[in-house]
């Protein structure tokens, strides 16, 4: 089981590479993200729950962005975070999809 989380969290880090460096915008984390998946409420990945964020991870990035711009299941587009961009989105993502430090 570790060595499945320790490749999960490095899959995701190779996916995310480019926002690597990205400081996570955790106010909008706060007021947008928070509201869902810290608790997991209605089905969201709880936030830094690895092996709950692998699958919406292995659909890739543009499908992962794709449902982020236009909502999924319970999530409402955009996450309610309209001031988000692209890269906030994917520093976001590999925040709530990487363990916590």
């Amino acid at each position: 089981m570790k060595t499945l989380t320790a490749a999960a969290a490095v899959l995701i880090t190779a996916t995310f590479s480019a926002v690597s460096q990205a400081e996570v915008p955790m106010d909008k984390y706060n007021k947008s993200c928070a509201i869902c998946h810290a608790a997991g409420t209605a089905g969201a990945p709880k936030t830094h729950d690895v092996e709950a964020w692998k699958p919406h991870l292995d659909k890739g990035d543009d499908v992962l962005m794709e449902s982020v711009h236009n909502g999924f299941n319970a999530m409402p587009p955009k996450g309610m975070c309209f001031d988000c961009s692209d890269e906030d989105y994917k520093a976001l993502i590999e925040f709530m999809a990487t363990p916590a430090k």
